[in-house]
């Protein structure tokens, strides 16, 4: 199974898998109209906006979406019926693996930000023997050296609130997956910034894997 056919980048830190002839979408966020997709799966990390976002919840999810998400996020929107996930969760979807793992922030200037006591995560998903590793928003924490046979990692580049290119690095060569990809950046970093973090991230990862967006890429959260 290929990657590129599987695996697709909306923008920021959404992503969708399309593969079992289902559709998993990953923290919704600025998803363009053209995207006609809906979700079998909606998988949501945490609860700030740019990835628990009510208006573009509702560009993809039809009648018999199942809803995963950490505490604090779908209930708050007044979604019923979710199934409620903390590092450790585990949960199979129509033959597909799903397990949580742990987000958080360990830099102290980010502390507040995504403090490891709110139990916010990440996602593997194994799909067919092909494991997908969605870091959600977070630092290079230790758990992350427990992440193995991982065919692609997503992880946050754009500093502030998450990783720095030079942190995703260190965390991406720990982490070893065949295809290192980054995200969450291009708000955070600007046109010129994502240029140069881009091709730092290349430069310094052998597994770097730098995608194309669907959506139209933005530069600022206004």
């Amino acid at each position: 199974m290929e990657l590129n056919d599987i695996l697709f980048w909306v923008g920021h830190a959404c992503f969708y898998v399309k593969a079992n002839g289902l559709n998993i979408f990953i923290d919704p966020f600025r998803v363009p109209a053209q995207l006609n997709e809906k979700a079998d799966l909606l998988l949501i990390t945490h609860a700030h906006f740019d990835h628990c976002n009510k208006d573009d919840i509702e560009k993809v999810v039809k009648k018999d979406t199942v809803m995963i998400s950490s505490q604090g996020c779908l209930e708050e929107k007044g979604y019923r019926d979710v199934i409620t996930s903390k590092p450790g969760f585990k949960h199979d979807f129509k033959g597909i693996h799903i397990e949580a793992v742990p987000a958080y922030n360990i830099v102290e200037e980010r502390l507040n930000y995504h403090p490891k006591a709110n139990n916010w995560v990440g996602y593997v998903l194994d799909i067919n023997g092909t494991r997908i590793y969605h870091a959600g928003d977070t630092d290079f924490i230790k758990e992350m050296r427990d992440l193995k046979g991982l065919d692609a990692a997503l992880l946050p580049i754009g500093g502030t609130y998450v990783m720095t290119v030079e942190e995703a690095i260190d965390a991406g060569r720990e982490i070893d997956a065949k295809s290192t990809v980054p995200m969450h950046y291009k708000n955070l970093l600007g046109r010129q910034g994502s240029m140069i973090a881009e091709e730092k991230f290349k430069n310094g990862l052998k597994s770097a894997l730098i995608m194309k967006e669907i959506a139209e890429p933005t530069y600022s959260f206004q």
